[in-house]
């Protein structure tokens, strides 16, 4: 629930973007990057949250965040390497923790839609859904026939 605390905390009026981290999110990231010397690596992350907040394309990426190959390069070198999903794990279990629950959940629920929907992925259904349709018999006489009258 929104209180006039919680406003005040996640308001983000000094920061640039929107999609910026803050000196305290910077805190927690920070020691799950690798280190680099070449560029700053918040900014790179400054400018990868931006591209996936605002869904604008690489080279749209504005002029004042390091250069789009710089950051683009980042991020595969971060998805590759595991480098996100480690950041995704540590925040997780800290806002679980911050909560007042254990670090991982200790049951799940699963409902039959859930399991229908993942059965449906099946890689054979997935590969006929992506594979051009072939063309009609139908569609073809139709053209002809189109063209003689």
């Amino acid at each position: 629930m929104w209180t006039a605390e919680s406003r005040a905390r996640y308001e983000r009026k000094s920061s640039r973007y929107p999609s910026d981290v803050t000196e305290e999110e910077w805190a927690l990231v920070e020691p799950h990057l690798p280190a680099q010397r070449r560029v700053d690596r918040r900014e790179v992350l400054n400018a990868i949250l931006y591209v996936l907040t605002t869904g604008c394309q690489w080279r749209m990426l504005p002029k004042d965040f390091p250069p789009k190959n710089t950051v683009h390069d980042y991020f595969v070198d971060w998805i590759c390497t595991g480098v996100l999903d480690r950041i995704h794990h540590a925040l997780y279990v800290e806002a679980r923790e911050q909560a007042g629950r254990e670090a991982s959940p200790t049951c799940a629920i699963i409902d039959a839609q859930s399991v229908k929907a993942a059965e449906k992925g099946d890689r054979k259904l997935i590969l006929s859904a992506t594979m051009q349709a072939k063309k009609s018999k139908v569609s073809s006489v139709t053209r002809r026939s189109i063209r003689l009258v």
